[in-house]
């Protein structure tokens, strides 16, 4: 008796390649390298190509290592390089598109596509993931970064002002001071439009804004404090101690109280974490010797108002302010 041989079974079909260069597409590059539709389809099924938008995908492997703001960075550029508009074309980047080519800080808001216009377009021609803005402006607020037109630090944060509340605008105008923009031009741009929606919001984020703000965390700190009615600390406040100088977030010198936001963007983008937490821990060891004390905010306590300040005013109660001599 002969025994039968089990089935051979088949090898699934190879994937198709993407290109060997590059990780940014449109269609018809994908095209000229050899890939037809149904291969860009399976491609996508089998998440090796990642669709950003009509007619623009992105490497996986590059998309899915990339944090949150840097992907909703990627987006505007997947609009540029779907839209060919990477070196000139008759609108601007605005709003919080702008905001993030600027690489200014932009808190809570969504990934549309902002694009100041001369004229108001249909919806349908520029996408769903594109909202179109049209109020008058001039080349003089047009700029170019890293190749994409974009509105000036200056019209970028007001119109983020005039669109998004007040929170969210305080951190993005903080930024921007930081980075040079002109706060004598953005009083002007307000005083331009008198009775207009989101006005008394910008001129609120202008009178409240502070340059020495180093992060979106520092920004919402000060924000509570002023709103909470805590007595206000100085900010960036600059001390010395046995280990040399440093500089804390806020501080009550007086006290000897230091409040110090630890986001982990603060530290972990820019240096090794074990590297910076060690030399965190050898300054606090040195001011704590001096007879400060720290209290530390994470992001999670910037929305509970309530420990948030029970917090800070027992730690003023703590150390009250020395009487005079």
């Amino acid at each position: 008796m002969t025994l039968s041989q089990p089935p051979l079974l088949s090898a699934p079909p190879a994937l198709p390649q993407l290109p060997p260069t590059g990780s940014l597409w449109r269609t018809d590059q994908l095209h000229a390298a050899g890939l037809n539709s149904r291969a860009i389809a399976v491609l996508v099924r089998h998440r090796e190509l990642i669709r950003l938008r009509y007619g623009c995908y992105i490497r996986a492997a590059l998309w899915n290592g990339q944090k949150p703001w840097i992907r909703s960075e990627q987006l505007i550029l997947a609009h540029a390089h779907g839209t060919r508009t990477t070196s000139n074309g008759s609108f601007a980047y605005c709003h919080t598109s702008a905001a993030r080519v600027h690489r200014l800080f932009v808190w809570n808001a969504d990934d549309l596509v902002h694009v100041l216009l001369q004229t108001r377009p249909s919806g349908c021609r520029l996408g769903k993931d594109v909202r179109g803005h049209t109020r008058p402006f001039s080349e003089a607020d047009v700029v170019t970064v890293r190749r994409l037109r974009v509105t000036s630090l200056e019209r970028t944060a007001v119109d983020c002002a005039l669109m998004l509340g007040y929170r969210q605008s305080l951190i993005i105008m903080d930024n921007a001071l930081r980075q040079g923009a002109d706060p004598l031009r953005m009083k002007e741009m307000a005083e331009a439009v008198p009775g207009r929606r989101g006005v008394k919001n910008l001129r609120r984020v202008l009178e409240n804004a502070d340059s020495r703000s180093e992060s979106a965390g520092e920004t919402l700190t000060r924000e509570l404090l002023q709103r909470l009615r805590i007595p206000m600390p100085e900010i960036q406040l600059e001390v010395m101690s046995r280990a040399g100088r440093h500089r804390m977030d806020f501080g009550w010198r007086e006290r000897r109280i230091a409040l110090e936001f630890d986001g982990k963007t603060k530290y972990f983008d820019y240096a090794p974490a074990e590297e910076v937490l060690y030399r965190e821990r050898q300054r606090e060891n040195a001011l704590t010797e001096d007879g400060w004390m720290f209290v530390r905010l994470k992001w999670q306590d910037l929305f509970n108002e309530e420990t948030f300040k029970s917090r800070i005013l027992a730690a003023l109660r703590r150390r009250p302010e020395p009487r005079a001599s």
